[in-house]
């Protein structure tokens, strides 16, 4: 399975949460990482996407069609997301675009099956792949980019 975290771009400050909206540079990170990662998306890729202005900004800069899940939304729980997205049970592709710190501790879990606090930064994306070795589940880091390295 193909798993891409990606973090929404930077957002105004503001309340309601969801409601925030996406700055200027935000709408420029979102472009240039939707850039770099379309042309390298599987044809088949899920997209699923948190109900948040800010994460539907984010997505919507890759012109391709997505399905919103509220358990994505802001303090979502990272075990919804893996599930969500059929981690380890799966042989597709999907691309999640959420929020810290659930993208981090959800990584960490695909990674080594333990709750760490790791750090997504804004607009970035963790390409995460499982595969099966000599019998044992295996998670590989196929990319991690921001787009401050594009």
């Amino acid at each position: 399975m193909e798993l891409i975290l990606w973090r929404h771009a930077e957002a105004e400050d503001g309340y309601p949460d969801l409601e925030r909206a996406l700055t200027q540079k935000g709408h420029e990170q979102a472009k240039k990482m939707a850039d770099w990662l379309k042309p390298r998306l599987p044809k088949d890729t899920q997209i699923l996407v948190s109900p948040a202005k800010r994460a539907q900004q984010t997505a919507s800069a890759l012109e391709l069609p997505f399905t919103t899940l509220p358990e994505l939304a802001p303090g979502g729980s990272p075990h919804d997301l893996l599930r969500a997205a059929n981690w380890d049970t799966s042989k597709g592709s999907v691309l999640i675009v959420g929020h810290q710190p659930t993208l981090g501790v959800a990584a960490a879990i695909a990674m080594t099956r333990k709750t760490h606090f790791w750090c997504v930064k804004k607009a970035a994306i963790w390409w995460i792949a499982s595969r099966v070795r000599a019998e044992e589940e295996q998670a590989i880091i196929r990319a991690v980019v921001s787009p401050d390295m594009l």
